[in-house]
């Protein structure tokens, strides 16, 4: 095998993977490659797969373009969005540039508004998502993967085979598999490795193309962390903390700093730019592989649903898995759905699991570094 580099490099290329595929995707846009760009979690990559696309993660994870936004949307609107459309109509963001097409989701009505405007200037495809989580939403959310995949035959003027699909299925999965075995590392006491350095892996992972080859690079890494971890190269042992919320990335890595600056460790990330992700497999048993996506993607456990139980069921099995210590949970201004919830989510994490909980609103500036310092330091010092 080859050796691998030593680990903080190795966490430093994960970390400029994304600024690295900005020439990737320019490569790949000569090379006559199809680009299909996506903002979500229930974006079904298989699809995007099988017709021989490159998928990626658009940008939406900086105040850089806000302020241009808000020429068109309003300034109370989650930053994410305003993001998300700033990096658009400035054309500030190289994959959605070179995205033929740039799938949205009815996640929550400011998107879904957000992507009317957008459509005005970039072929946009919307998927209709199912709020929630009953058999007859299923029909549904499988019909709208069948249509999704009949567009983009459409489009590009090629055949998706559910041959095709199968075999997408099966690369999907060995992604998710080897990162789901990167997240494990966390579950030793103390832990291996920084949370930063666990993020920077996740995040860098949505920007490589080549989907096979990430297995093979992130086992190489994760038996590099294990041989150092029984070699006694470990983290001190600190308070060991599970953030969940809003996804992070980006601007909102603040978060995961002011744990990790403030005595505490991120073992690990219940959010969609996490485990939420990575955490179900698509059955490849399935004879029906477009039931097998709709089941799979459906069954993520965000708060658009209603009601919500999924998100629950993985927040409390990654409590126990991973001997949590506090929770701290981020949401972003005016994200609805996740506002809401954190009274949800506090009461299970006080009353049914006996762990500590905060919540820290915030949003893409870094004017409030200082406070959540403040906060999640007092909160770490309670553990």
């Amino acid at each position: 095998m080859e050796i691998i580099k030593d680990l903080p490099e190795v966490f430093e290329e994960f970390a400029e993977q994304r600024k690295n595929s900005f020439l990737g995707v320019k490569k790949l846009k000569d090379a006559g490659v199809p680009v299909i760009g996506s903002y979500c979690t229930y974006f079904p990559q298989e699809i995007a797969t099988a017709m021989g696309a490159a998928s990626v993660s658009l940008c939406s994870t900086s105040d850089e373009t806000i302020a241009v936004a808000e020429k068109d949307l309003p300034k109370n609107l989650c930053p994410l969005i305003k993001s998300s459309y700033g990096f658009a109509i400035t054309d500030k963001c190289p994959f959605f540039y070179f995205s033929d097409v740039v799938v949205g989701e009815t996640t929550c009505d400011g998107k879904k508004k957000m992507y009317e405007y957008m459509s005005e200037f970039k072929d946009v495809y919307i998927m209709e998502l199912p709020n929630t989580q009953r058999e007859d939403a299923l029909i549904l959310w499988k019909n709208e993967i069948i249509r999704f995949k009949e567009y983009l035959e459409k489009k590009f003027d090629i055949t998706i085979t559910e041959d095709a699909i199968r075999e997408a299925i099966k690369i999907n999965n060995d992604v998710r598999r080897s990162l789901k075995n990167m997240y494990e590392v966390m579950k030793n006491d103390p832990a291996p490795i920084k949370g930063q350095n666990l993020f920077k892996v996740f995040y860098g992972s949505t920007f490589k193309f080549d989907k096979k080859a990430i297995p093979a690079e992130v086992d190489a890494l994760v038996a590099k962390i294990n041989q150092e971890y029984a070699e006694g190269k470990m983290e001190e042992k600190k308070p060991r903390i599970l953030i969940t919320g809003c996804p992070i990335g980006g601007a909102t890595e603040k978060v995961i700093r002011a744990v990790e600056d403030n005595g505490g460790i991120v073992v690990t990330y219940e959010s969609c730019s996490g485990a939420k992700s990575i955490d179900k497999l698509v059955d490849e048993d399935n004879p029906d592989v477009y039931d097998a996506l709709a089941r799979r993607y459906l069954n993520i456990g965000c708060s658009v649903m209603t009601p919500n139980p999924n998100r629950l069921e993985l927040l409390g099995r990654l409590i126990d898995e991973y001997k949590v210590d506090g929770v701290v949970e981020m949401t972003l201004q005016a994200c609805h759905t996740y506002n809401v919830e954190t009274r949800a989510i506090r009461k299970f994490v006080n009353e049914e699991k006996n762990i500590p909980y905060i919540s820290v609103e915030t949003d893409y500036s870094q004017a409030d570094v200082g406070q959540l310092n403040t906060r999640i330091a007092a909160f770490i010092e309670m553990l």
